[in-house]
């Protein structure tokens, strides 16, 4: 008999302590090594910070924000945070100290946790403009002591002292199911950033209805891989609450620089990732094979094939069988056994893929060497998943059928609407904004542009506010066409232009490694990426793989010119969000020289 009603996030990490105790909750890199921390040990930190806060008077319903790159303290953070009735705020670790200014001072959170003393300086540097907070905890272990701020192991100390201490356990009994858990702050790329009010019932909901569909295929002793920002709904729910529920272990990689490194020590059964990540992966194999001998360039060819004659009975859950089942346990024994071990997915069973459109062609390069990715569909305030691929009902192209009691259905704009126990409460202080995304008959409108198969398998187009209108009034989705382009293994990122345009450009970020590589094969010289963009045979080499790659594409979706630029987009230069998708507002602006200049002598209305 479970300990605590579930009638709260706390509650369910509650009895899995007290079901699973000695067992390993999380890992860490300690030393060298990765270390783990059972379910018992985390408690304990849980409930010291727990009491801690409650000491400093933070009361039901008060906000507290998290600072702070994934990491098992965010975890202690958390729980301690929703088990007294409090609400956790968290900032996306990339954030600025404005950005992070906004985020404190629109929820009036009273505490702030940072991870490092850079998130503690930026909030330092802000604090009073956010009038309300006024306790600062910090994980890291700080250069020189700060005024008013305590050290998370200084918060435990002073939490043992606090006297009414079965007040934890009346505060996490008393939570009900539509209390607020959480504001999560939507990275905006126009205007101010929404907060979007989740409550203990969406996030319980949500991971229930991810469970009836997967708990079949999992148990307790799955190793989850976090990485994605513990701040974005789909980490949180898929790769944390979802592993709580399960009574999995989770480790933490160290950062998305060391994720390759951390993948081989921990060997993830499970993974959830943005597209980003298997696009880079699968860039990389590309390449290394690019430079093979012959025989082992062969071999892959081989395996690759047989890869692809693989997808019917990856995605349908059919036992391969006869003379094909040969040729591909021997394509497997050359070739796929041992990528998948230097890459650290030896093990993996699931890898999730989520927060936008993943390409055809990168789901079906792993798909059909084993490495099954399911491709879902949601957002921050649908907490996030509202559909998900199957294990043996995979359709690449599509993010799959709706998740149990939740309905899909197109408006007759082509938008994909929404109803279910997952959408969010609303967006904080803002009930005009929250008017506006609901239609009157209580569906959530995405913003996504979709359409539904016969089988009830979602897919989908594109953002509304991306898509392309042309001067000839055409509309066109640019994301189908940007992960068309790559496919090239010389182009590693692009956006497309045109809106109110005669006609499509695009803004093209060649692969570097692989370009240059052709470059020295070709005995052009070169002194940098700048250099290397201007030079004619590389314009005309993206040229021809730009019209190979789009020749299926029809003449409106053309692109008639591009612009090369010299380096990667990124969080850190400011035109990639924290979930790694392209902010086409900031390119926009960034770029308006090399726009323009695919334009002159066309009149732009």
């Amino acid at each position: 008999m479970a300990k605590y009603k579930e009638t709260s996030v706390a509650a369910l990490f509650q009895n899995q302590v007290a079901k699973l105790g000695s067992k390993g909750c999380v890992a860490y890199k300690k030393g060298g090594r990765y270390t783990d921390i059972s379910w018992n040990e985390m408690d304990v930190m849980i409930r010291k910070l727990g009491w801690y806060l409650m000491s400093i008077g933070i009361k039901k319903g008060d906000k507290v924000a998290i600072f702070s790159p994934n990491r098992y303290e965010w975890w202690v953070a958390d729980q301690a945070i929703l088990s007294i009735g409090a609400v956790n705020v968290p900032i996306y670790a990339t954030n600025s100290a404005e950005e992070a200014l906004y985020v404190l001072a629109h929820s009036e959170s009273k505490a702030c946790l940072c991870g490092s003393e850079d998130h503690l300086d930026k909030v330092l540097s802000v604090r009073k403009k956010a009038p309300k907070l006024k306790s600062f905890i910090i994980f890291d272990d700080m250069s020189k002591k700060k005024a008013g701020v305590l050290t998370l192991v200084e918060a435990f100390k002073k939490g043992e002292g606090y006297r009414n201490k079965g007040e934890f356990d009346k505060r996490l009994v008393s939570i009900k199911l539509n209390d607020l858990a959480t504001i999560i702050y939507t990275s905006g790329t126009t205007g101010n950033p929404k907060g979007v009010m989740l409550s203990h019932s969406n996030f319980i909901s949500n991971v229930n209805q991810i469970m009836t569909g997967y708990r079949k295929f999992f148990d307790e002793n799955e190793v989850f891989l976090s990485f994605l920002p513990l701040s974005h709904s789909l980490e949180r729910t898929a790769g944390y609450y979802m592993a709580v529920a399960l009574g999995a272990k989770v480790a933490f990689a160290e950062d998305v620089s060391k994720l390759q490194q951390n993948l081989t020590e921990v060997q993830p059964t499970v993974m959830v990732s943005v597209p980003r990540i298997y696009e880079k992966v699968h860039a990389g194999i590309l390449a290394k094979v690019a430079d093979a001998p012959g025989i082992k360039k062969a071999i892959f060819n081989f395996a690759i094939k047989t890869a692809a004659k693989n997808l019917p009975y990856i995605c349908s859950g059919k036992e391969r069988k006869g003379l094909f089942a040969k040729k591909y346990n021997i394509a497997d024994k050359l070739v796929f056994s041992k990528l998948k071990e230097t890459l650290g997915l030896n093990r993996l069973k699931f890898a999730v893929s989520g927060g936008a459109p993943l390409s055809v062609s990168d789901a079906e390069f792993f798909l059909g060497m084993g490495i099954v990715i399911l491709e879902g569909f949601g957002l921050t305030e649908t907490t996030p998943v509202t559909n998900a691929n199957m294990p043996g009902i995979i359709k690449p192209g599509t993010v799959g059928p709706a998740l149990k009691d939740t309905t899909i259905k197109i408006s007759d704009e082509g938008e994909i609407l929404v109803k279910g126990p997952q959408v969010m409460l609303g967006y904080y202080k803002n009930k005009e904004a929250t008017r506006e995304v609901m239609t009157k008959d209580g569906f959530f409108r995405t913003g996504d542009v979709g359409v539904i198969d016969e089988k009830g398998r979602l897919a989908i187009v594109g953002r509304i506010k991306d898509i392309i209108v042309t001067a000839g009034g055409k509309n066109i989705s640019p994301q189908n066409i940007e992960n068309s382009l790559k496919e090239s293994k010389f182009i590693e990122q692009a956006a497309i232009i045109g809106d109110k345009r005669k006609y499509l450009s695009a803004l093209v970020i060649p692969a570097f490694e692989e370009l240059s590589k052709w470059a020295k094969r070709n005995q052009i010289s070169f002194s940098s990426n700048s250099d290397l963009i201007k030079k004619p045979e590389v314009i005309k080499l993206i040229e021809e793989e730009i019209t190979e790659y789009t020749k299926e594409l029809g003449r409106v979706e053309k692109i008639k010119k591009f612009r090369l630029l010299d380096a990667e987009w990124t969080q850190a230069t400011g035109e990639l969000t924290p979930t790694l998708k392209v902010k086409r507002k900031i390119v926009s602006e960034k770029y308006a020289k090399e726009i323009d200049s695919m334009y002159v002598g066309e009149d732009k209305d």
